[in-house]
Parts: C-alpha cells; structure tokens; sequence
C-alpha cells in the first residue's frame, strides 16, 4: 500500500494480492472486500468491494488474483 500526493491529487495504490486453495477447495466466493483493518471506531470498516459478478470456486492448489491498478492506483482523489 503506497499513498503519494501530487498537485493536490492524492493516489492510493494496492500491490497484488494472490489466494491459494490449499488443503481442499477455497469457496465460493463473488466479492473481494477491501477494509481498514486498524479502524477502531467502526471496527474493520468497509472501504470499498468488488463484485466479480458470480461465484468463484478454487481447486485445491489453485490461485486467484486481485490484479489492483499500478498505474492509476485503487482510487484517486482530487
């Protein structure tokens, strides 16, 4: 996670993340949930979802990938 600022626009960019099934099957799942996980008050608070649009299951060994924007960032904010 890198927050950078330039000319009053501030630009918030995830790295990847990977899931691996292991030991069995991971799932189903269809939403990936961004939250703040050092937020106390509302505890984890939701930041922002993605809706793959349905269901995703793993087989065991199998990998998924949230594939965030390095280049425009999760979001920018003007």
């Amino acid at each position: 996670l890198t927050l950078s600022e330039t000319s009053g626009t501030a630009k918030l960019v995830f790295t990847d993340s990977v899931f691996t099934a292991s030991g069995g099957n991971l799932g189903p799942f269809r939403y990936v949930i961004i939250y703040n996980d050092t937020a106390t008050s509302p505890a984890d608070a939701l930041i922002a979802y993605y809706d793959y649009g349905s269901s995703i299951t793993l087989a065991d060994t199998e990998t998924f990938t949230v594939d965030f924007d390095a280049t425009n960032g999760f979001f920018q904010l003007a």
